[in-house]
Formats: structure tokens, C-alpha cells, sequence
């Protein structure tokens, strides 16, 4: 018997071309700039659009700004994306990668009479958290009520999402909500965002659990008074008061922490924030990532008590507030599986399984269908700064395990 063709593969070229494509929209140096419901981010989904014939989808951006599409080829449907816009002046492929190589995936087994099924694209909308945490997954789960959007504000400026829809055009359009069984699953990709793959000469990393991530508002209250005329052994300094908590939390939390724990400082405020005035109030934004929530309750339960020691001194109170819990997620066995065995036979086999310490739209999807994430090298680690990069050479390889791992999920 003569032997079957081989199974047709990503077009790495043009998968290049697209990329490139998208970095052209709202370039900033080496990066990009593409806030949700920015100029260049409705242009990135008008592009996107605009490519969906070509794969045997049909589509549109919805109320919420996502792009939900759909094949009317038959058999078992695979749901695959991530999303388009960009933190501020950051890089060309925290995004955009997942979604070409689901438009890819799309264009090569849609078409493909040999394989039964059919690839579904998904772009997310504000996966950044310009708005929210992860509004375009949400939403497509029903985890976002119509008050939630009226509440949302941009963190850049003031305006509400509801003034943005209407500037974007998308006010009064419905928002696309998941059709219970429609889909076997849902596969995305996306850069790694560290350096364990390029340190370790790998080429993919197949990933096993998504991060969850707890955000707090640690606030401190004191007395406002002019930097002159008191005396130190007076004062009641909030912002002290927010720096030595700041350096108790970095000598207490590695006593209690687990093996992948991580914790960020990411703003700092003072009240009235004067050069000649002792700050009266002081706020930090603060956050912990782990995989494991019985970790988090224990470093939840330590900021309190440290608080309740700052208050207790005296001086200044401080009072910790909860404003984001984001459970961790893990990923579908099967879809581990169907990674590995792509990697094997297009990656020579340089895959590592891994958690990912970044959220990712995955992690929402992973509530209501089998989820699974796929990952390529991060040249330097650098991810959130316009110098991110990951070779041509890895993207082409990463677009080819990609296709393949959908290919094995349909035809299972």
C-alpha cells in the first residue's frame, strides 16, 4: 500500500508575516503600544477579523470586544486564542502569538478533509487588566455582569468601559457567552515570560498548572505635618510606617512561603505626596502568585497580623484589604499529553513540563471545558517591556508543535 501523505503543517512564514503584521499596529520602538480600546488594539481586531474567511470562520467582535468565531465544518470543535492588546509600551508577543497560531491552526485543519473537526478562534479582550482581570474570558463564561461593566474604569485615564465601548463602536452589541458542549476544549500558546526555556536549550514548554494571583490594598494611616517644624521622635510618618512593612514582608514571607512563591510590590502612593509635607496616609498595591491556596491563606493571615503590630505600636495603623483573588488553574492531562507528543515529533522532543507563574485566559476558560497552555522561549526571560523577544526559528517551531497538538486533540 502506498504510503498516506504527510499531515499538512503550520506555514512558518506566514505565520511570521502576521506577527509582524500586528507589531505594525501601534509599533513603540522594538514593541508595541495597545491599550484595550485603544486606536491599535480595535485595529488589531479589525485585522483579525479580516483574516477569518481565509481559515473557514465566520466572526465578529462582540460587545465586550472579544472575537469569538465559528466553522460550520462538521465534527468535534476545538476553541484556541488568546488575546491582542498590550500593557503600556510593552512587547510584540505576550498576546498576539497565541492568536496567529490559532488563526494558523485554524487555516491548516479547517481545510483539511483528513482531519474531523474543526479549530475555533478566540481573541480575548483585556487579558492586560486595563479595565479588569481577564473581562474578555470572563464575560465569554458568565462571570461578568452587566454592573461589573458599569463599574469598570480605564487604570490610564478616566474614562469608564462604558464610554470606551460606545468610542469603540462596540455599545449595544450582544456579548458572546459559551455554548455548553460546543467544544472539546480550549488549547492556548503563549511566549514563556521567563528564562527556563532558553537557559535549559528547550524548545517547548508543556504546561501543567496556572498561577493563581491575590492582590491586596495594604493602606496606612498617620498624621499629616510640615517636614520642618517636627521633630522626629513626634512623628507619625505613614509612609515609614509602609516602608519598614515593605522590608518586614521581604524577611518574614521566605520562612513561610512554598518553592514557587513570589511576591511584588507594584505601587506605591503617599498622601499628600509633597516633598515639605510628612505623609498622613501611604497605600501599596500589593501582590502574591502561587499554585497552592493553602500557601496564600497562611501569607494572608501573616499580613494582618503584621498590621496588627504597626497599629499596635501606635504610631500609625495599617489595615489590610483583599481586592483580587484569582484561584490557580490545572491544566487537562490529555491536553499535556497532546503537546508532549507534537514536541516529540516536530521539537525533537525539547519540551519540559511546567507551571506557569503568569495568569493567563486559560485559567478562566479551565472552569467550564479541559484547558491546556503551550509555551516558547522568552529570549532573556523579558516579558512587559517593548525589548521582548523570542526567535523567528523558536515561533516557527512553536506554530508547527502547535498545529500538530490540535490536529491529535481533534482526531482523538
Amino acid at each position: 500500500m502506498p504510503a498516506s501523505a504527510p499531515a499538512p503543517r503550520a506555514n512558518g512564514a506566514r505565520v511570521l508575516a502576521d506577527l509582524n503584521a500586528l507589531r505594525a499596529i501601534g509599533a513603540y520602538k522594538t514593541g508595541v503600544h495597545k491599550p484595550t480600546f485603544s486606536a491599535a488594539h480595535k485595529a488589531s481586531l479589525e485585522w483579525l477579523v479580516a483574516q477569518l474567511p481565509a481559515a473557514g470562520l465566520t466572526g465578529a467582535i462582540d460587545g465586550i470586544g472579544n472575537v469569538l468565531t465559528t466553522s460550520a465544518k462538521a465534527g468535534p470543535k476545538l476553541l484556541a486564542g488568546s488575546h491582542l492588546e498590550s500593557q503600556n509600551h510593552a512587547g510584540w508577543l505576550d498576546g498576539p502569538l497565541g492568536v496567529v497560531y490559532a488563526l494558523e491552526a485554524a487555516r491548516v485543519l479547517n481545510l483539511d478533509t483528513d482531519v474531523n473537526g474543526a479549530v475555533e478562534l478566540a481573541a480575548w479582550c483585556d487579558e492586560e487588566a486595563h479595565f479588569g482581570h481577564f473581562l474578555g474570558s470572563r464575560s465569554y463564561v458568565g462571570a461578568v455582569s452587566e454592573a461589573d461593566i458599569d463599574a469598570a474604569r480605564d487604570r490610564n485615564n478616566p474614562r469608564t468601559m462604558r464610554e470606551a465601548l460606545t468610542e469603540m463602536g462596540f455599545a449595544g452589541r450582544a456579548r458572546t457567552h459559551a455554548e455548553p458542549g460546543r467544544h472539546i476544549g480550549y488549547l492556548e500558546a503563549h511566549i514563556e515570560q521567563g528564562e527556563t526555556l532558553e537557559s535549559g536549550a528547550l524548545k517547548i514548554g508543556v504546561v501543567t498548572s496556572i498561577v493563581g494571583i491575590w492582590q491586596f490594598r495594604i493602606t496606612f494611616t498617620g498624621e499629616q505635618n510640615h517636614a520642618g517644624t517636627t521633630r522626629m521622635a513626634i512623628r507619625k510618618d505613614a509612609g515609614l510606617a509602609l516602608a519598614r512593612f515593605c522590608v518586614a514582608i521581604d524577611e518574614s514571607f521566605p520562612g513561610l512561603c512554598g518553592p514557587r512563591t513570589v511576591w511584588t510590590t507594584g505601587r506605591i502612593t503617599l498622601d499628600p505626596g509633597a516633598p515639605s509635607i510628612i505623609p498622613g496616609g501611604a497605600e501599596m498595591l500589593f501582590q502574591i502568585r502561587d499554585a497552592d491556596p493553602r500557601v496564600i491563606d497562611r501569607l494572608e493571615a501573616h499580613l494582618h497580623e503584621m498590621a496588627r503590630s504597626v497599629t499596635a505600636q501606635g504610631r500609625c495603623s495599617a489595615a489590610v484589604e483583599r481586592i483580587r483573588n484569582g484561584l490557580p488553574a490545572h491544566m487537562d492531562a490529555s491536553f499535556q499529553d497532546a503537546i508532549e507528543a507534537a514536541s516529540a515529533d516536530l521539537a525533537g522532543g525539547k519540551s519540559l513540563r511546567m507551571p506557569s507563574g503568569a495568569g493567563h485566559d486559560a485559567q478562566i476558560l479551565a472552569t467550564i471545558m479541559p484547558a491546556g497552555m503551550l509555551f516558547v522561549p522568552s529570549i532573556g526571560g523579558i516579558s512587559h517591556h517593548w525589548t521582548e523577544n523570542t526567535d523567528d526559528a523558536d515561533i516557527v517551531t512553536g506554530a508547527e508543535v502547535f498545529v500538530e497538538a490540535c490536529r491529535r486533540l481533534l482526531m482523538r
